[in-house]
């Protein structure tokens, strides 16, 4: 997933890099605000979860929009 979202900076340049790292046998992903998520006890479990967090994400900014745009 390259893509830019709304509120990037500008251009620059990003390298995609191993999201799920494993710490004392526990699965955690990082996120692009620098976050570290988890544990979760399978590294599918953690892929699955990223999934989920980025639905929250896009919900979570599509109700931001819907309330400023209401104000």
């Amino acid at each position: 997933m390259l893509g830019k979202r709304n509120d990037d900076p500008g251009a620059s340049t990003h390298f995609r890099s191993e999201r799920v790292s494993v710490v004392n046998g526990q699965f955690f992903f990082t996120t692009r605000e620098g976050t570290l998520e988890g544990p979760f006890f399978s590294r599918e479990e953690a892929l699955n979860q990223i999934d989920r967090y980025v639905e929250r994400l896009q919900t979570s900014q599509g109700l931001m929009r819907q309330s400023v745009s209401n104000i």
